[in-house]
């Protein structure tokens, strides 16, 4: 059996820990380290991996705009997923590494995805300087040793059909989620540690199709972990992340379970001053739905958040945003119009 069924085999063992936003990620997380609202993150420390925790992720997504004037979106993502606790040696390591890039285009979505097992130097996250790849995909630091490691960073990815290269520099600080980076995700407390970067500025080159394109835009980046982040009844998830006109940027989720569904955010000023968003205040309804690869999904929403006077609708770049992947979701540039227009991103992962 060669390396890749072999990996194909354990990522199907450990599906239910794999990725945001899935059923499994409800189930009983014995033996794993579980967050704890009195330890908030500290970084740099908390940029690297959390190998005592069963799932984690360093996520980017991008939009851009061509020197063709055109929108386009980007993604990197790595996930680590544990089989048990703890690092192990070489192939006895229980960690698993999956890594997913794609490009969005009004008319074409690429993407491509990597799988690797942690401790033979195929894939990882080393902390000082920072750097997180899987092959040759790669997001390397290139901070000042004064500055935050995540404060300026190096990301490429390609594929079948496509490249990038990005260059990006943050204009704002760190944003904590939730209480001091702890974000609850669901009535009945489970919980990730989580914060976000959304404040880079980007400047790059995609290729697609053996065309070079300069590219420049905003970039958001999430870093989450945790062993249980969802209730046992909630089977997905949509995720907004949204740069308006103002500056100003809003995270955003709805968790779905059988009734209303858990919603939450975090509302961040342009000066990057943050307010935690209480359960419920965001409101996030679909208006429009496609068939998409088998799937009915939204492609249109509508957002509301009355104490910001938030009142917005999104509509996908491309409809046909899904990633084909091992455990796959849609996930896609948005422009968003009403009280707050901008650019934006969304995840929607169970369906």
């Amino acid at each position: 059996m060669n390396v890749r069924w072999v990996l194909l085999f354990l990522l199907a063992i450990a599906a239910p820990a794999l990725a945001q936003g899935f059923a499994g990620l409800g189930t009983s997380a014995e033996g794993f380290a579980m967050p704890q609202k009195a330890h908030p993150p500290v970084f740099p420390g908390d940029h690297g991996a959390h190998p005592d925790y069963r799932v984690e992720w360093w996520y980017l997504t991008a939009n851009l705009t061509g020197e063709d004037g055109r929108d386009y979106g980007a993604q990197w993502t790595l996930f680590r997923f544990a089989l048990a606790p703890g690092t192990g040696e070489s192939w006895q390591t229980p960690q698993l590494w999956m890594g997913h890039a794609a490009v969005t285009t009004p008319d074409q979505h690429v993407s491509a995805e990597r799988l690797a097992r942690g401790g033979i130097g195929q894939a990882g996250v080393v902390l000082t300087p920072f750097s997180a790849n899987i092959d040759s995909w790669r997001m390397d630091s290139r901070a000042g040793p004064d500055s935050d490691p995540m404060s300026a960073l190096d990301v490429s990815a390609a594929g079948a059909g496509f490249a990038y290269r990005l260059g990006l520099t943050a204009t704002g600080p760190l944003v904590l989620h939730g209480d001091r980076g702890y974000s609850v995700k669901s009535a009945q407390g489970q919980a990730s540690y989580y914060y976000s970067q959304p404040f880079y500025a980007v400047k790059g080159t995609l290729t697609l199709d053996g065309r070079d394109i300069a590219v420049t835009g905003q970039a958001w980046f999430d870093h989450e972990w945790s062993s249980q982040p969802l209730g046992a009844d909630q089977s997905g998830w949509d995720w907004f992340s949204f740069h308006f006109d103002t500056g100003e940027k809003l995270m955003g989720f709805r968790l779905r379970d059988e009734g209303a569904g858990f919603t939450s955010g975090t509302w961040i000023g342009a000066d990057g001053q943050v307010e935690p968003l209480p359960p419920g205040a965001l409101t996030a309804e679909p208006l429009e739905w496609a068939e998409v690869r088998g799937r009915t999904v939204p492609i249109r929403w509508k957002l509301s958040l009355p104490f910001r006077g938030l009142d917005i609708t999104t509509r996908a770049l491309n409809d046909a945003a899904w990633m084909d992947t091992q455990v796959s979701y849609w996930e896609g540039p948005v422009r968003i119009e009403g009280s707050h227009p901008g650019r934006g991103y969304v995840e929607m992962t169970g369906y």
